[in-house]
């Protein structure tokens, strides 16, 4: 492929719910512009996009792939996303990477909740956008009916600028209706009128000396129209509706045309923000090809071939192959080897990629997601790339011993590849965790980390880590005392209980006259702190409690600091238990926004799970509803909110605090506990 100015380039994202025909849509316009010689199928497994295993087995997008195309002297960089709400991640990250987004609506089906979620990605990022109602071919296809939903959900910007003729088994393809009098067997003359009209005003608002030729009555030429049309494109105003249907190649070419004419260069586009590293202040970085290098890495994968790659956008500037780059981000800096422009797994070399190109290069060592590549002198960094937060999480353990060596490094290289993931240990529950955004984005992760990385894991429901303390305050004493020849062992410790409402845990001494010598105080404290690690009830560890030293004795010859901490951790124990000790669980703060329709189904869901209702904010056509919920009865709601509210309702969850469980759960709690602690014994 040859090297490309920054005014002949086009960078689109596509955009959908699932299911959409984003994947089959990119392999006919592919396929149309040369880039392939075959056009492949979804239901094959043969697209160029879906070429991991997961994705051919699923037969669905899991990452986003890079497709360059050639067409009427421009180059176009498409990048397919996955539309499955799990794997928004990929969403967030590639499109910084572009300057326009070709959003997809099913035919059949019209606008849905991913739908509305991606455009409002665009919306905040101001990009110029395009509708395209695909399928076309499929049965119920109703571009009118769709239409409808488009303009009522998106707005009544969004203005066809093609109609279909015909549809579903009789879709013949598409026509322009900029052209006065359209003509094709299929398409109603009096309802393409109408559209036209239409589209002459919203265009002719968009050019102020169009818009006093068309309030003079005057008609437009198809030039006019359709610099006004790109004006009105790239101010945002405007929003064209196209029709295809991927899988049968119809309206690609149409599509590869409308992008050429009326999407932005980048230089068409507002100069992206950057920091300047060297004053700490935010400066406005223009497309230039001689300006210094600005690149943010949106995208990083491990070939099994290659190494770890790494894909960048540049914004300014130029990036060679043999040379050096600074990592602003990281402070450190790169060699750059070959660089090359994927299509999909294919890969291409090229000397040099310049401002408003997107590329890749392999074995940068420290760079990451979300970075700035940059000079070292001239250092530019831009904003990271910021993922949604994870909201299903599972516990991971290595199935054999000799996954036991490889996992950590393989969950490393997994967060490389993918940021929206999580891993951390629970300090306490002492598993390690793995979060992300549902049940199938962790599924395929982990059957991801199994095939690159060689590592297989067992999953299971993460430990609540529950908590105890005690109910009233007490007092406690234990005499340490054991003669077993030559030197004995002797601590005496007499300690105070209070519970402490504010939270927290705190050891203090108020022993008088030396009932237990001072160097012994640290011993004390150690015992003390190590049975609090495993509660009596459970084994939880025990918080919320203020422990006072008061009292004691020692022996001259027989006492040690061993001896006070056996004698500290065993009055501790008697403390406990005679200090009403009671279970606490966390309770997280849950903010889920849903359609109006839903909040029936999803406040009785909510009581279901225990759940204290603070309040609902009403919005526009959507409410948010505030509880605090048991974090036992929440660890799976990504699922259940995802089939109550058929994929329409989000949710948030914050720790707000630890209460007391219920005595009948409590029970069954203890139970478990206890259970389990029997099966290791």
């Amino acid at each position: 492929m040859q090297a490309y100015a920054t005014d002949k380039i086009r960078n689109v994202i596509l955009l959908s719910h699932g299911g959409a025909g984003k994947t089959s849509l990119a392999e006919a316009m592919l396929f149309t512009a040369g880039a392939v010689t075959r056009q492949g199928r979804v239901e094959d497994g043969t697209t160029t996009s879906d070429y991991e295993p997961e994705e051919a087995k699923r037969r669905s997008s899991i990452q986003c792939a890079l497709l360059p195309c050639e067409w009427t002297g421009l180059k176009i960089n498409v990048l397919d996303t996955p539309g499955y709400l799990d794997f928004v991640g990929e969403v967030k990250a590639c499109i910084r990477a572009v300057d326009a987004a070709v959003i997809l609506v099913d035919a059949a089906v019209g606008v849905e909740v991913g739908t509305e979620m991606v455009w409002n990605y665009a919306e905040e990022l101001g990009l110029p956008r395009f509708v395209v109602v695909n399928k076309m071919d499929r049965e119920n296809a109703d571009f009118f009916r769709a239409l409808q939903s488009v303009q009522s959900r998106l707005g009544k910007k969004c203005i066809p600028i093609q109609l279909p003729s015909g549809a579903q088994a009789d879709f013949k393809g598409v026509v322009d209706i900029l052209d006065s009098g359209a003509e094709a067997v299929g398409v109603d003359k009096k309802q393409a009128q109408k559209l036209r009209e239409a589209l002459v005003e919203a265009v002719a608002e968009a050019d102020d000396g169009l818009m006093a030729k068309y309030l003079d009555g005057k008609d437009l030429s198809r030039e006019e129209l359709i610099r006004g049309l790109r004006a009105g494109v790239l101010a945002g105003s405007v929003v064209p509706v196209l029709a295809t249907a991927g899988t049968q190649n119809k309206g690609a070419r149409e599509l590869l045309n409308a992008i050429a004419a009326y999407m932005p260069a980048p230089a068409e586009r507002p100069p992206v923000e950057a920091v300047n590293a060297h004053g700490n202040q935010r400066v406005k970085v223009p497309p230039d090809p001689n300006g210094p290098l600005c690149a943010l890495v949106f995208k990083t994968t491990a070939d099994p071939y290659v190494g770890k790659v790494t894909y960048y956008r540049i914004f300014s500037g130029a990036m060679k192959a043999d040379s050096h780059v600074w990592n602003i981000s990281r402070d450190t800096q790169e060699r750059v080897g070959t660089i090359f422009v994927p299509r999909g797994k294919s890969q291409e070399h090229v000397p040099s990629l310049t401002a408003g190109d997107i590329g890749a290069v392999a074995k940068l060592a420290a760079t990451h997601t979300g970075d700035t590549l940059g000079q070292k002198d001239k250092p530019l960094r831009l904003d990271p790339i910021h993922f949604p937060d994870p909201l299903y999480s599972v516990a991971v353990e290595p199935k054999t011993k000799a996954d036991l060596d490889k996992i950590s490094s393989a969950l490393a290289r997994l967060l490389e590849e993918d940021p929206s993931l999580h891993v951390v240990k629970d300090q306490a529950t002492g598993e390690v965790i793995l979060s992300g955004m549902g049940d199938v984005h962790v599924d395929v992760s982990v059957e991801r980390m199994k095939r690159k990385f060689g590592a297989e894991v067992v999953l299971s429901v993460p430990k609540v880590p529950y908590r105890e303390t005690i109910g009233r305050a007490t007092k406690a004493e234990y005499k340490h005392k054991k003669q077993t020849g030559g030197h004995g062992q002797y601590g005496h410790v007499l300690l105070a209980f209070d519970p402490l409402p504010t939270g927290g845990f705190e050891f203090i001494e108020k022993v008088v006259g030396g009932a237990v010598p001072k160097n012994f105080y640290p011993a004390v404290e150690k015992g003390v702190h190590e049975a609090l690690h495993a509660g009596i009830l459970a084994g939880y560890p025990v918080v919320d409690l203020r422990i006072t030293l008061y009292d004691g004795s020692y022996h001259a010859v027989d006492s040690s600091e061993m001896a006070f901490k056996i004698a500290a951790h065993q009055c501790v124990r008697k403390g406990l238990t005679e200090g009403h000790p009671k279970l606490l669980e966390p309770i997280v703060l849950v903010r889920v926004t849903v359609p109006d329709a839903f909040m029936g189904d999803i406040i009785g869901d909510l009581n279901s799970r225990r759940a204290h209702v603070l309040g609902m904010v009403p919005g526009d056509g959507v409410t948010t509803i505030e509880a605090l919920v048991p974090m036992a009865e929440i660890q799976r709601y990504a699922v259940t909110l995802r089939s109550l509210t058929q994929g329409r309702g989000v949710f948030t969850t914050k720790f707000e605090r630890y209460q007391e469980v219920p005595a009948p759960i409590a029970q069954k709690i203890i139970e478990l506990a206890k259970a389990a602690q029997a099966v290791k014994v």
